[in-house]
């Protein structure tokens, strides 16, 4: 009999082990973006007549009791959602947010589990700390800063609007490189030129969306310096001719163009300038002079003026003479006409004309025998400066110079 009750009880303390509270799953870790909402879901089997409790494990502070909220915060709530299922709502949660929670069930002993909430903040550029558009005279140091707040801090990275690289240079080795962006808060730049000039942008990024940036301008003033591409320049007269200079000056200069005596020239109908970007601190300066004329030979000065300094270029302007178009003709007709005479005198013909020419000349036969001596001499030789006549008086010319010759 006494065996029985005991197997009985046995049976009854292992049925109410078996009917304990236990949870089904564990609670999830959260990364929650600061502004949003986090939810915990605790799932509880053969809870009976037990309770679920939410605490802040690294304050202690008890948050709720089933479904009651104790802590004095608006923005949490806890909710029964079915017979083992409870969940613990922060909204619109805040860095302070961060930390353990727990959900615990009063058993003896107590049975809990934790999860971790970490409160993200994306990056956000702390302007009043962070360096604005800067200027440095050429061959100067500087430094650029950036500060941006986040969670997990921010990353910051330095790079060229432009896509050019950043010149860093070591004083201490007198060494440099180029890098197409530098990690850190601080960009130093020394020696910088003016080659480094122009925008910077610094990105501060930690993994939550959005990261954000900041554009700062870059001026290194220098005084002007012109170069200019052709320093002679010749047209002709009644056409329009263009001069040019390139200037490179930071701050913006001033330019303007002037006669060699001095005199400023304006736009107007005779003159007209003009001006195109070609980098942050270079410009192209053009000068158009219309209907070109000899009162305008001579020299041209393009001048550049800023609070540094100032230079200035020379252009001289001279008349391009081109070949006449009569001469050009006259030309081509004595070609022809050359031509013309050598197919038509034989060598045959020429050769019996000579013949003729020479027994004349011998017999004293007068004009007649040293124009054929003559003509078949010039045949031979190929004498041109007659082909501008028709051969049979060109024939007539050369005989009678060969009689006075004779004479």
């Amino acid at each position: 009999m006494v065996p029985l009750l005991v197997a009985v009880l046995a049976c009854l303390v292992s049925g109410v082990r078996a009917l304990e509270p236990e949870f089904q799953m564990p609670l999830k870790n959260q990364s929650i973006a600061q502004g949003r909402d986090a939810i915990f879901t605790c799932v509880v089997n053969n809870l009976g007549g037990h309770r679920v409790a939410w605490i802040k494990s690294d304050t202690k502070a008890i948050l709720a009791i089933h479904q009651h909220v104790i802590t004095n915060n608006a923005r949490l709530s806890v909710k029964h959602n079915d017979v083992n299922t409870w969940t613990l709502t922060i909204k619109n949660v805040q860095r302070e947010d961060q930390g353990t929670y727990m959900c615990q069930v009063n058993t003896d002993p107590m049975k809990s589990q934790t999860a971790f909430l970490e409160v993200v903040i994306p990056p956000d550029i702390i302007y009043e700390e962070t360096s604005g558009d800067t200027m440095s005279p050429e061959g100067g140091n500087l430094k650029l800063r950036c500060r941006a707040r986040g969670y997990p801090p921010p990353r910051i990275v330095w790079k060229r609007e432009d896509g050019a690289d950043i010149v860093v240079r070591n004083d201490s080795t007198g060494t440099k490189s180029r890098r197409p962006s530098v990690v850190g808060e601080d960009l130093v730049l020394h020696k910088v030129t003016r080659s480094e000039m122009g925008v910077y942008v610094c990105i501060a990024s930690n993994g939550v969306p959005p990261p954000v940036s900041k554009r700062l301008m870059l001026f290194v003033n220098f005084h002007p310096l012109i170069q200019v591409p052709n320093q002679l320049v010749g047209a002709p007269a009644g056409t329009d001719v263009t001069i040019q200079c390139i200037v490179e000056a930071c701050p913006k200069a001033i330019n303007y163009w002037t006669r060699e005596k001095g005199e400023m020239i304006i736009n107007n109908d005779k003159y007209q300038m003009d001006e195109s970007p070609l980098s942050a601190y270079g410009v192209l300066m053009k000068l158009t002079v219309r209907r070109f004329r000899k009162s305008d030979l001579g020299a041209y000065k393009c001048i550049s003026k800023n609070s540094i300094g100032d230079a200035e270029g020379i252009v001289r302007l001279y008349e391009l003479t081109l070949p006449r178009r009569k001469s050009l003709e006259l030309d081509a007709d004595q070609q022809l006409s050359d031509a013309h005479l050598q197919d038509t005198l034989p060598e045959d013909g020429a050769e019996e004309a000579a013949e003729g020419a020479e027994s004349a000349a011998e017999d004293g036969a007068g004009a007649a025998g040293a124009a054929g001596a003559a003509g078949a001499a010039a045949a031979a030789a190929g004498t041109s400066r007659a082909s501008l006549l028709p051969p049979v008086v060109a024939l007539a010319v050369l005989v009678a110079l060969a009689a006075l010759r004779h004479a």
